[in-house]
């Protein structure tokens, strides 16, 4: 849980949020964005989009369910930091096995709570996204808005290298790409849910997507087979898919010339056999 021990949230526009520290002990650099979310946070902190950001949770109370197995978009966190008005002190739901202090401690996030996080998503709102610095460790303003400052900026920046998986993969509902946990097939629903008879193969491009995605793939009747952003057109077609997904994911899409390049080369390849079935 959250203790007495001092953080500090700077922007780049100078300005400095106090408050109190809790997850990892860690001073770390980012783009600090908002989500106005009611709950969900452990989806919000494990989807790939949030790689390199620093996210503020608008919603005044965040914790109070805890952490599970079974709601995680990612095998791992991807935010680098988290922002919270209050820190719930006490977790209460049957399906926790963490709370939100020990998860990101886990895994070396570090999270401030106490801060006016009105006021800061009202600055964000109408200023924009900024480069920012959070620290739980002991460390000066000044510091903290000179790392902010010189963090990289966002744009031209090629995040999906560090969320994609590494290799081809067949998902499944209960063997996701990490295959060291077990998942629910369509994420936290107790429900069996009817999935067509026909299936259709999909070649789903992961440029930092949410299991739910490929979840709700499975769901509808594709078999999905998962292919880094890497991959060629040629590993595509090996494949022989009905179709192929591209995933979003987080950085400047500016920054992915080889992603265009890929997309572009199998795009005839679908527009032919698109024609062909209309001919039929």
């Amino acid at each position: 849980m959250s203790t007495s021990k001092p953080a500090v949230l700077a922007l780049e526009d100078g300005s400095a949020y106090h408050g109190l520290a809790f997850g990892a002990d860690a001073t770390i650099a980012g783009e600090c964005v908002f989500n106005t979310s009611m709950t969900g946070y452990q989806e919000i902190i494990t989807d790939p989009s949030y790689f390199g950001q620093i996210v503020t949770m608008t919603a005044v109370q965040i914790g109070n369910y805890g952490v599970n197995d079974e709601d995680s978009e990612a095998s791992a966190p991807k935010a680098s930091g988290f922002v919270v008005r209050e820190l719930s002190p006490i977790v209460s739901n049957w399906r926790a096995n963490l709370s939100l202090d020990a998860y990101l401690k886990k895994y070396g996030i570090p999270g401030i709570s106490e801060i006016d996080t009105r006021a800061l998503t009202k600055k964000l709102r109408v200023d924009g996204a900024m480069k920012c610095c959070l620290s739980t460790l002991p460390i000066s303003d000044e510091d903290a808005v000179k790392r902010a400052r010189s963090w990289q900026d966002m744009a031209g920046s090629d995040y999906v290298k560090d969320v994609s998986c590494k290799a081809p993969y067949i998902w499944s509902p209960t063997a996701p790409e990490n295959h060291n946990a077990q998942y629910l097939p369509v994420g936290t629903s107790f429900s069996t849910p009817q999935t067509p008879a026909r299936r259709f193969k999909v070649a789903a491009f992961d440029f930092g997507a949410k299991y739910t995605i490929f979840r709700k793939l499975v769901r509808h009747g594709f078999d999905v087979q998962v292919f880094p952003a890497s991959a060629s057109a040629e590993q595509i077609r090996e494949y022989a898919p009905d179709g192929v997904f591209l995933s979003n994911g987080p950085g400047d899409p500016a920054a992915l010339p080889y992603i265009h390049k890929t997309v572009t080369a199998l795009v005839p390849d679908f527009r032919s056999s698109a024609s062909a079935s209309a001919t039929r």
